[in-house]
């Protein structure tokens, strides 16, 4: 298995934290030297670690606030 590479862009911010110090984030992360998109999903305490999550474009997460913006929260 090839290895990922990432870098993260931009730290956006913390959705929630669990007991053991995994944070749900949002940040904009350019995986595999390609443009950055939105990413959410848990990180380690330590950062080196990250579970699975989900990557949307621009375009989809515009499309994503719009859905929540109808929503009755």
């Amino acid at each position: 298995m090839s290895e990922i590479k990432y870098e993260i862009i931009k730290k956006i911010g913390v959705l929630s934290k669990s007991g053991s110090g995994w944070a749900k984030e949002l940040n904009l992360i350019s995986w595999n030297e390609k443009d950055a998109k939105y990413d959410l999903r848990d990180w380690s305490a330590d950062g080196e670690k990250m579970g699975k999550g989900v990557t949307l474009s621009r375009e989809e997460l515009q499309a994503l606030k719009g859905l929540l913006n109808t929503m009755d929260l």
